[in-house]
């Protein structure tokens, strides 16, 4: 029997020899590279942490003592050892184990995570509250050293000391996030790391401290005098300025070293930083050598490192992008291209090597990347901001303070718009649209092709105020009536004008006609809803919107006029708020408007788009269906009105 057969509760973990802990520590690497070949998920983060989660457990009890996962990407092992190994079988399926802390999945996820910097906040929040209780239980954030550079965790970091007296912020530096980190801090604790004399000193140290003293009094009285007497041998002023204990660096390795580290934070009285060193990809070689790639990951062949079920067809929307962007680059020198640690995830590596003058990562940092990005603009430059649409999110106040309300020529790319099945609540980009399209004198757009994407990047970058263009994560297929390199075929498109790919509005003569706007990708079961219109001897139009902002009010006045009675939007975005309802209020109870999009709910995780399109009647037939019966209320009013 393994160990892992034995292990379920933090009180198995507990209950283990000293000696049998760094087994348990294989275990776990092998059975998450195993759940994470079968399903994707993020391996090189949950590998790095695995020895850091074996050691918070043997001195801390959760859920009573809380520990709150930063971004909680990392959090895999922690499931495991916390009940959850058989839902991990099934990571990011549907039905299965969230890739992230989830509170409605277990107790132990005391805090749901997703985005970075949330960490330190919520922790402190936690310490607050029983500090007013008259509690006793630990509060232990985890957090990455990408993650510490985002404004919230510095905000957090400032109202630390006059919040509460125990607070223990563990910071996993593997000098890693997505791409490698940027920026002071983590230059700061990167001299940390490598400081010869205190580290010189600290393992002579260790030899004694951790080796020799058994019992764990004593470590403990030994760790506190390494942490008052590192200061001699390292300047570490970035965390005891803030008012901060100070401990490590720590082997994030070396479980004995990460238990006596952890005792002594939980016996000091004052809020602590145990920076603890780890590798990303650690126990996986393909991993450890190009964390970057693994960060993230489909399903894969364990022994190659090769992936399974390889989808070929053309080139991702990133790489569209990446070529596109590298492409105006060379055309214009005041093109600058943004992102905030997502080089390789939004497809600016090429750019970033060909303009390293002209490319800023700036880090985890989204609300300054677009203040940042509206700077640049004001100082004449034309900026790109590469940004996950979750993640835009975070900067909307920006967005709309520092770009749309001073018309400064701000073009915002947003990648992984619309659902991200694997990912969940915390990442499907479907907000997006609802939060743009009430913000005034800025052009909003959707690419059906990665021909239309070049059009749009071009076109936005000699509009004078902002612009946004979205497109999801997967395959965009090829370029076909331009070359982004060459410029052939690169043209402007006319701003708010739609595109009719299909108009049956005679086919049968006196039928009613439904007219399809989709936006980008659902265009596809638009096309597929028009066939199931037709077999019912419904005539349509399929039109690519192209726009939310401004809408094509111009086709929409033509269609209402020619009689079509019911409109059907479809967008991979909330229904509320977002396109259809922009149609709606031109449409002005003229035709019936029927909605098609994502629910005022947040959306789980699922195995696949046809999961959760499924899941939501998002299907040719259901929509069909709904505009049946759009069409028979239609006649209904039209005849009463008639009648009176």
């Amino acid at each position: 029997m393994s160990l892992l057969d034995r292990v379920s509760t933090p009180l198995d973990v507990k209950m283990l020899g000293e000696v049998q802990l760094p087994e348990l520590a294989e275990e776990l690497r092998r059975e998450i590279i195993d759940d994470v070949s079968k399903n994707g998920g993020h391996l090189a983060s949950n590998l790095g942490v695995v020895e850091i989660v074996i050691a918070l457990l043997r001195i801390f009890s959760p859920p009573e003592d809380k520990i709150i996962f930063d971004v909680s990407h990392q959090s895999y092992a922690y499931k495991i050892l916390t009940g959850r190994r058989k839902a991990m079988t099934e990571l990011r399926r549907t039905g299965g184990a969230s890739g992230f802390m989830k509170r409605t999945e277990s107790d132990f996820d005391v805090f749901g995570a997703g985005h970075a910097g949330t960490a330190i906040s919520a922790a402190l929040g936690f310490a607050a509250a029983r500090d007013a209780a008259g509690g006793n239980e630990a509060v232990v954030a985890l957090v990455g050293d990408g993650a510490l550079c985002n404004g919230v965790s510095l905000e957090a970091l400032n109202n630390v000391t006059q919040t509460t007296k125990r607070l223990i912020i563990v910071l996993n530096d593997n000098r890693m996030s997505i791409s490698k980190n940027v920026g002071a801090l983590s230059k700061a604790f990167g001299r940390l790391m490598v400081s010869r004399r205190y580290n010189r000193w600290k393992t002579s140290a260790e030899e004694f401290g951790i080796k020799r003293l058994r019992m764990s009094w004593l470590r403990r009285h030994y760790l506190r005098v390494l942490m008052h007497l590192k200061s001699f041998f390292v300047h570490s002023s970035v965390v005891e300025s803030l008012g901060l204990r100070y401990i490590g660096p720590v082997d994030g390795h070396n479980i004995k070293h990460l238990i006596s580290a952890f005792e002594v934070a939980n016996f000091t009285q004052t809020p602590v930083l145990v920076h603890v060193s780890t590798v990303k990809g650690k126990g996986y070689p393909p991993a450890e050598n190009n964390p970057s790639a693994w960060h993230g990951s489909n399903p894969f062949e364990i022994s190659t490192g090769e992936p399974l079920n390889h989808v070929s067809g053309g080139l991702s929307w990133s790489e569209a992008f990446g070529r596109i962007m590298c492409a105006e680059a060379r055309r214009n020198s005041t093109v600058a291209a943004i992102t905030a640690g997502m080089t390789d995830g939004t497809g600016l590596v090429s750019f970033a090597q060909e303009n390293a003058s002209r490319f800023f990562d700036v880090g985890i940092c989204e609300g300054h990347q677009m203040t940042f990005a509206a700077g640049l603009a004001a100082g004449g430059m034309r900026p790109v901001v590469a940004v996950y649409s979750t993640f835009f999110q975070r900067s909307i106040d920006n967005f709309i303070h520092d770009a749309a309300l001073q018309k400064l020529p701000v073009t915002v790319c947003l990648d992984r718009a619309g659902a991200v099945p694997g990912d969940g609540p915390t990442h499907h980009g479907i907000f997006d649209l609802a939060m743009l399209a009430s913000v005034p004198g800025i052009t909003v757009m959707q690419p059906r092709t990665p021909d239309d994407l070049a059009f749009m990047v071009h076109t936005a970058l000699s509009l004078p105020y902002p612009a946004v263009i979205r497109y999801p994560r997967g395959r965009a297929g090829v370029f076909d009536v331009c070359d982004p390199e060459s410029g052939i075929g690169i043209r402007d498109i006319p701003i708010g004008k739609a595109k009719v790919l299909a108009d049956n509005s005679k086919l049968f003569p006196g039928a009613p006609v439904v007219s399809l706007w989709a936006l980008g990708q659902m265009f596809s079961i638009a096309g597929k809803t028009a066939k199931v219109l037709e077999e019912s001897g419904i005539n349509f139009i399929l039109v690519d919107a192209v726009f939310v902002k401004p809408l094509d009010t111009e086709l929409v006045e033509e269609q209402i006029a020619s009689g079509v009675s019911v409109f059907v939007t479809l967008e991979d975005a909330v229904a509320v708020g977002g396109f259809g309802s922009v149609l709606d209020a031109a449409v002005k109870n003229r035709a019936a408007v029927v909605r098609v999009g994502w629910p005022d709910d947040f959306i789980p995780h699922a195995s696949s788009m046809d999961d959760l399109f499924k899941m939501y009647g998002i299907e040719p037939d259901k929509i069909a269906s709904r505009a049946k019966e759009a069409l028979m209320e239609r006649s209904v009013v039209l005849c009463s009105h008639i009648s009176l």
